[in-house]
């Protein structure tokens, strides 16, 4: 993967991708670590989709919300991540939890990314049902809850 940024003006650059698609990042506007979140918080969301649709199901009314407490001082990296999801299906309980493990643990990408660094806990209401409350996941490398190939958006 490969992306490049270039200075526009004042605080603004284009990020341009290998797949020369681009997108403008307007500082202070939204900023990098704004993006950085919203990316990770994507990746697992539309693995949210995708794992689901894999096995004939859907995921309705979904949103993930994350809430980073950061270092005071620099760098001001991530210390702890809460997400928060939130979405509807036909399924059981067991199943909608075991569709976020598999996304946090398995398919995304920049959860594993920052998990050896980074206490990340979540938290799931299914069904308008509390499934799940600041459970945290363990730090490393990941585990496997293979759903096998998704389609998901590009890493």
């Amino acid at each position: 993967m490969k992306v490049s940024v270039t200075h526009l003006d004042a605080m603004r650059f284009e990020a341009k991708t290998e797949k020369d698609e681009s997108f403008i990042i307007d500082c202070p506007v939204i900023s990098p670590i704004e993006y950085f979140l919203s990316g990770l918080i994507t990746c697992s969301a539309s693995d949210m989709i995708a794992i689901p649709k894999n096995s004939g199901k859907e995921v309705r009314n979904l949103s993930v919300e994350g809430d980073v407490v950061r270092n005071d001082e620099h760098p001001r990296k991530f210390n702890s991540l809460a997400l928060d999801y939130k979405f509807e299906s036909d399924v059981d309980d067991t199943t909608a939890a075991r569709w976020v493990m598999a996304s946090i643990e398995t398919y995304c990408s920049t959860i594993n990314t920052v998990r050896d660094s980074v206490e990340i806990s979540y938290s799931l209401t299914y069904n308008s049902k509390v499934l799940k409350e600041n459970e945290k996941i363990i730090s490393g490398g990941g585990s496997s809850v293979d759903f096998g190939e998704i389609e998901s958006c590009p890493s």
